[in-house]
């Protein structure tokens, strides 16, 4: 279980200390063995907070004990099929220090209440196949798969 201390902040950019935080856990996250990527420099960490602004985010960090040890970013869009806001998660990460914790599950059930208050049709994730922990978060919180099955493309520009 999470500890008693954690809390689970929406990120204030106003807040320097919350900036410094999204930029630490996403260096942390993208160097995780599940990011796999390169650390962001102090100009991409900038573009990384100016962007989290310009957008439509629900950016959340959790804090126990003084310490920001998690980190979601999600963004709400609009469904067409429903006519009601949809909300897609990007990044759920759990600093190494602090798994086991329950903080993950904090961040999500924080992420539910703001969908449920935009009054949001639904909440959407990828993850990982070879990423069991994460999958096991998301199926007990009642995601799973979509009937029919979709495929994840992209194509980098």
């Amino acid at each position: 279980m999470a500890t008693q201390d954690t809390v689970i902040l929406k990120c204030d950019f106003n807040n320097e200390a919350h900036t410094q935080a999204v930029k630490s856990l996403m260096n942390a996250y993208i160097e995780d063995e599940m990011g796999g990527g390169e650390p962001l420099g102090d100009a991409d960490g900038q573009r990384l907070i100016d962007g989290l602004q310009r957008y439509k985010t629900i950016t959340l960090l959790a804090e126990s004990g003084g310490v920001f040890c998690g980190l979601l970013v999600a963004f709400e869009n609009f469904s067409t099929f429903t006519v009601r806001p949809m909300i897609n998660i990007h990044d759920v990460f759990t600093a190494p220090t602090h798994r086991g914790k329950g903080i993950g599950r904090r961040l999500m059930e924080a992420l539910i209440a703001e969908a449920q208050r935009l009054n949001a049709s639904r909440i959407t994730l990828e993850v990982r196949d070879d990423n069991l922990g994460a999958q096991k978060l998301y199926r007990s919180m009642g995601f799973n798969d979509v009937e029919p099955p979709h495929f994840y493309w992209r194509k980098y520009l």
